[in-house]
């Protein structure tokens, strides 16, 4: 019974896990990554739609970003939602392409940018410890009702901390690696 609890704790654990990854690969560092644009959407013929289903993007260069439209009616609209965006870089066009130069992070942009790598990472940790609470809050009802004995709900919770722990863990070491990427210069 508490086992079907602990496969759910985990799938959950790790749906969380994958989204922190895609939210720190958004996050700007010093080179060029096509997962920058992840989250930029434009609104193509009315419909709020995410950059990457109406252009390629590649980074051809460590400093460079190349943004190839599908239709090349949606240029203007895919470089309104480029310069409307959080990025802070001024896309440039020529008719074909539009190219992202990557400008070198000035030390405070550095900082801020692990600040805002932290913060998403200490999300990511209340989301795991909320999921924790929520199997913790399960077990107890299983043993109310009977169906878990006292030192099997003891057990079942010392394995979701284990649980917790591992994910936490994992949680950390992203954001260590960011933090690393980020200051590199």
């Amino acid at each position: 019974m508490y086992l079907e609890v602990h496969m759910e704790l985990e799938e959950k654990m790790q749906k969380t896990i994958n989204v922190i990854k895609d939210d720190l690969n958004s996050i700007r560092a010093g080179r060029a990554n096509p997962a920058m644009l992840d989250k930029i959407t434009v609104d193509y013929y009315g419909t709020t739609t995410p950059l990457k289903q109406i252009a390629s993007v590649s980074a051809p260069e460590p400093r460079m970003i190349i943004v190839q439209p599908y239709d090349k009616s949606a240029m203007q609209l895919i470089e309104k939602a480029i310069m409307t965006s959080d990025l802070g870089i001024n896309p440039s066009n020529d008719g074909k392409i539009i190219r992202l130069n990557i400008p070198m992070l000035t030390e405070e942009r550095r900082r801020d940018l692990s600040k805002l790598a932290k913060k998403t990472a200490e999300e990511g940790k209340i989301t795991i410890r909320n999921e924790r609470r929520d199997a913790n809050d399960s077990l107890k009802k299983l043993h109310k009702d009977g169906e878990l004995t006292e030192d099997d709900l003891k057990k079942a919770q010392d394995e979701v901390q284990k649980l917790t722990d591992k994910f936490i863990q994992q949680i950390d070491d992203l954001l260590a690696k960011k933090e690393v990427e980020i200051m590199e210069v």
